[in-house]
């Protein structure tokens, strides 16, 4: 069965979750260092189930998404900057 908090688009099969291995959104979260606010978003989804009730949750969660890929972004090879605005602003 799947972890409260994330739709599969496959139906579970009749195995343990352990078989099946980590859930790869989470295994994706966690390679970003923000496991706590995306818990801490969970938990609040969990308890008020309306995202607009979480809204402090939502922003430490996007804003350490955007650190991350703030970090991330001197790795790029030059010309990967697609879909982002000019220094000039042009």
């Amino acid at each position: 069965m799947a972890r409260p908090g994330h739709a599969r688009s496959r139906p579970s099969l009749e195995k343990d979750e352990d078989e099946e291995g980590e859930d790869p959104l989470d295994a994706m979260i966690s390679r970003t260092g923000c496991v706590a606010q995306h818990r801490e978003l969970q938990e609040c989804m969990a308890v008020r189930q309306d995202w607009r009730h979480c809204q402090p949750q939502v922003r430490a969660f996007g804003e350490c998404m955007a650190r991350r890929q703030r970090a991330e972004e001197p790795r790029r090879a030059p010309g990967s900057r697609q879909g982002h605005p000019s220094p000039a602003g042009d």
